[in-house]
């Protein structure tokens, strides 16, 4: 009976949120900035406060599944909504939005444009994070067989590229300038770690570094993506989703807006988990950019989420590619898969204690 009553919540809100008129969505949404004692967000020019509390969104394919089905990506962004998100963690893939060192796709980018328009509409606001060549068979060749000086200022380009489109729109929370990056690597390594299947989530950031340490090399870089962000747009953050090294990214976030680690917290050890976190407290605001019950179960998620409220200031989980009330359907008709059933447990966990996180309640 709950999980029929959620389920029925949650697609009268989603009716709600798809019928509603564009201009009544976009009415309110506002520019996220830092708040002036460093603890936390606010909006303009209200000063409001904001709470980032939302997903990681078709992480591989986002582009890709913009240009196939765009009703799909506008309806997914409804179903956020009516759970509760206030942010979405986007990936738009490098392969698609490049051509050339120095030359866009067109199209693409109106793509792009089109997806801002799809989170102005929902009030979602965005997480950009760049570079993004996770699928390995769709990489660019051209891109990997340059230098790393001609590659940084390929990734320069990007970020200037990416702020120039979307500096005027106030769905933009920040800019994300590359996912769990590692400063120094081997020629023989290559640019790519992190693989998964078919995918690789991560890059190093040198192949040659010479003489310069692995706290030079974030420094210098770091420093390079953000002039190139700010050519165009001073308004909008920035940050960096970091692994969960934290002596790794010290010298990156002095300057960044905010910092962004990505904690998964394991099954019985929530509490070794905060103290990492701890560590990333910098005195800036922190928003944990990936969590997920993916080595424990929804109790120990529920348990990390709710203590790192001592020292985080936003959170974002993943997304899954099938609807909550699909999930919901299987799971009522015995259908559900292991997988379905964890994709399930944190859609359900995000909307019961979402008003805990966001200060809608102080339970």
């Amino acid at each position: 009976m709950i999980l029929r009553t959620q389920t029925l919540i949650f697609s009268s809100l989603l009716f709600v949120l798809l019928f509603l008129p564009a201009e009544a969505w976009t009415a309110d949404m506002q520019t996220v900035k830092i708040a002036a004692d460093q603890e936390g967000f606010i909006l303009f020019p209200s000063g409001d406060r904001f709470v980032p509390w939302g997903h990681n969104y078709a992480s591989v394919d986002l582009l890709e599944r913009l240009a196939k089905d765009p009703a799909r990506v506008e309806r997914e962004f409804a179903e956020m909504k009516a759970a509760g998100t206030t942010v979405a963690r986007i990936h738009p893939e490098m392969p698609r939005i490049l051509t050339a060192p120095d030359k866009a796709d067109p199209q693409t980018l109106n793509q792009l444009k089109e997806l801002l328009k799809i989170a102005e509409k929902s009030g979602i606001h965005l997480k950009i994070t760049g570079l993004a060549c996770y699928r390995i068979e769709n990489r660019l060749d051209w891109y990997d067989s340059i230098d790393e000086q001609d590659r940084w200022k390929t990734q320069a380009f990007f970020w200037e590229t990416i702020a120039q489109t979307c500096a005027q729109s106030p769905a933009v929370f920040a800019y994300d300038l590359v996912n769990e990056p590692a400063a120094i690597g081997n020629r023989a390594d290559g640019w790519y770690t992190g693989r998964m299947g078919d995918v690789e989530f991560c890059q190093r950031l040198s192949l040659d570094p010479g003489n310069r340490t692995g706290d030079d090399v974030f420094g210098e870089w770091t420093k390079r993506m953000v002039a190139s962000i700010r050519k165009h747009d001073e308004t909008h953050l920035i940050t960096m989703g970091m692994l969960p090294f934290p002596g790794a990214y010290k010298v990156a976030s002095q300057q960044l807006d905010f910092v962004s680690p990505h904690l998964y917290p394991k099954s019985g050890k929530v509490d070794e988990e905060i103290k990492l976190l701890q560590k990333f407290d910098w005195g800036k605001p922190i928003v944990i950019g990936e969590t997920f019950p993916l080595s424990c179960g929804a109790d120990d998620e529920r348990d990390f989420l709710l203590k790192s409220r001592e020292f985080a200031h936003g959170w974002i989980g993943h997304w899954p590619d099938e609807s909550p009330a699909e999930l919901a359907r299987l799971k009522k008709t015995g259908q559900a898969t292991i997988q379905n059933a964890i994709w399930l447990s944190w859609v359900d966990l995000f909307q019961e204690i979402g008003p805990q996180m966001t200060g809608e309640t102080s339970k």
